[in-house]
């Protein structure tokens, strides 16, 4: 468990930085090291378990069921807190990444990270394409379309246009 723990936690930090943009907060990152250090705890409680265990030790064996209680009271708060602060953690993705969709441009790092994120979730704006009706780059560019990376990937001669709203 400590070593899924450890990839998951490895994996989330990695990922991080393709969308790093997006979470402009560095406390995004304050849950997957909160996973790696639990990897590291559970596998030091592991082995105090095994060792216990196989010296048959009544203290030992004591000490690892309250470690555990401990463990299981933390999740559960840990899951009260995720699922109370849910709305405020939504509303504050969604305000950066409408930041991040204002500074499109099609050509800047931010504009790059934007064509990525639509492309790899598949999606089209924050909530949807209309979404883009609102940017600079829309007003600017006039031609009522949406970036490419709108597209469904099935669409060969997807154009982004609102017109065609199937396409995207």
């Amino acid at each position: 468990a400590a070593a899924g723990l450890s990839y998951v936690g490895g994996y989330v930090i990695n990922t991080y930085k393709s969308y790093d943009n997006f979470l402009q907060d560095k406390y995004a990152l304050l849950p997957a090291v909160i996973i790696i250090c639990v990897a590291v705890v559970m596998f030091i409680i592991g082995l105090v378990g095994c060792c216990a265990t196989f010296r048959e030790s009544r203290v030992g064996l004591r000490l690892f069921l309250a470690i555990i209680l401990v463990i299981f009271i933390a999740e559960v708060s840990a899951f009260v807190l995720g699922f109370v602060y849910r709305e405020k953690v939504k509303t504050d993705v969604q305000g950066t990444m409408r930041l991040v969709f204002d500074k499109y441009d099609g050509k800047n790092s931010e504009s790059t990270v934007v064509d990525y994120l639509q492309e790899q979730l598949r999606c089209c704006g924050v909530k949807n394409y209309s979404d883009w009706t609102t940017t600079k780059w829309f007003n600017t560019t006039g031609n009522n379309s949406v970036p490419l990376s709108c597209c469904r990937q099935e669409m060969k001669n997807c154009t982004g246009r609102l017109d065609q709203p199937q396409e995207l």
